[in-house]
């Protein structure tokens, strides 16, 4: 080969590495082109979700508490906010955190830029950390937080942990009643079909419903969703709601549970309220949106709308005797006379919430005869009906 061949060969062996490489550096392009427009519509995916999550009581417990520990060290807000905002492992209180101190840092008030976040935090956090700011006492009010925050979070948890064990038993049922219906009735209800008996009332509606719920499975499933869905969509909407607690605060053992929450909850809430420089009036507005029955939602804002026209606290609540007991106006009617109605419904509250963790210690203890006897009745009236043909058979033999 030709030396000048050789040259022209090396020249484009080099110049289909160019082209090669070119080409590679392309592709890679290409490739960071496409994964950085998967990341940002994944980015975009999580803020969407990050919008509908919500903040566990225990996130903001922790918040409450450090920012008040922080500040009592002389820390400044926008620096404990940032510190908070890396330290918490929940995405969402992380990205509000920073919101709120980016908003301090441009001077405006940490009330304020909570007020955005309501949804998260609530309106009683929200105005008490306003009173705190207003009167100079934003430790106190912090401190007044933490402990109503984790006094709340107790209560529910408390009653949603006596609520665990019957929600087991009651579902167990359930499932139990449609294997019968499925599987087990219709193998013993066949050997009436056969034998072409006269059959008790009681049998032939087992065997009605029991030959229904096979043969319309998909149906009776469908049927079922629909129902629990439109039941639970109407019980959340306000209308729903009014008429949900208007009957579940009048159902036995439930109606006693429900009266304890919501007057713990009350007595405790309005009590913080009065150790800031919140208006009485503005205090009872506050407290009807934290309470979670509508009845007392009503009565209390009913009750503000009379607080305007200097009627006294006892006065305005007496009406409701059948949501706050006589015991409750009277030491609320002492505390009004001698000027220390925040102390003495801290003891109310204290009370309440003894009384609610004695409640829900026995609730399940209380809850299992019941239980059980549903049950019973429930699988005895299902053996009458398939004994009951057996014995006429048998007699007839």
């Amino acid at each position: 080969m030709s030396l000048f061949s050789k040259e022209k060969k090396v020249e484009n062996d080099i110049t289909d590495k160019d082209i090669k490489t070119e080409k590679i550096t392309d592709e890679k392009k290409i490739d960071s082109e496409e994964i950085n427009s998967i990341k940002y519509y994944i980015d975009k995916i999580n803020d969407k979700l990050l919008d509908y999550s919500s903040v566990p009581a225990a996130e903001k417990i922790f918040f409450t508490q450090n920012l008040l520990v922080m500040v009592k060290a002389g820390v400044s807000l926008s620096r404990a906010l940032s510190t908070l905002a890396e330290q918490t492992g929940n995405k969402k209180l992380q990205k509000i955190l920073l919101d709120i101190k980016t908003n301090v840092e441009k001077g405006t008030t940490l009330s304020d830029s909570l007020a955005p976040h309501a949804k998260i935090f609530g309106e009683l956090f929200i105005n008490m950390i306003r009173a705190g700011e207003t009167a100079g006492q934003l430790e106190q009010v912090l401190n007044q937080l933490t402990i109503q925050m984790k006094k709340d979070h107790h209560l529910i948890s408390k009653v949603r942990g006596a609520l665990v064990y019957p929600a087991i038993v009651v579902s167990a049922m359930i499932v139990i009643m449609i294997l019968m219906f499925v599987f087990v009735i219709p193998q013993i209800t066949s050997i009436f079909k056969e034998l072409d008996a006269e059959l008790p009332i009681a049998t032939r509606a087992l065997m009605f419903i029991s030959d229904f719920a096979v043969n319309n499975g998909v149906l009776v499933g469908l049927s079922a969703i629909l129902i629990i869905g439109g039941f639970i969509k109407y019980i959340k909407s306000e209308k729903g709601k009014k008429v949900w607690n208007k009957f579940t605060i009048k159902l036995p053992i439930i109606s006693g549970i429900l009266k304890k929450i919501n007057l713990a909850r009350f007595a405790r809430t309005t009590s913080s309220l009065l150790k800031t420089d919140i208006s009485i009036t503005e205090n009872f507005q506050i407290t009807s949106k934290v309470l979670g029955n509508y009845e007392y939602k009503d009565t209390l804002k009913n009750a503000a709308e009379e607080l305007k026209k200097g009627v006294n606290i006892n006065e305005t609540l007496s009406s409701r005797k059948d949501l706050f007991p006589p015991i409750v106006i009277q030491m609320i009617a002492v505390g009004e006379e001698t000027g220390s109605l925040d102390e003495i419904l801290e003891q109310l509250a204290i009370f309440y919430e003894e009384e609610v963790d004695q409640t829900m210690n026995t609730l399940t203890s209380t809850l299992e005869p019941i239980l059980m006897l549903l049950l019973g009745v429930g699988v005895g009236s299902i053996a009458v009906a398939v004994i009951m043909p057996m014995y006429s058979l048998t007699q007839a033999f």
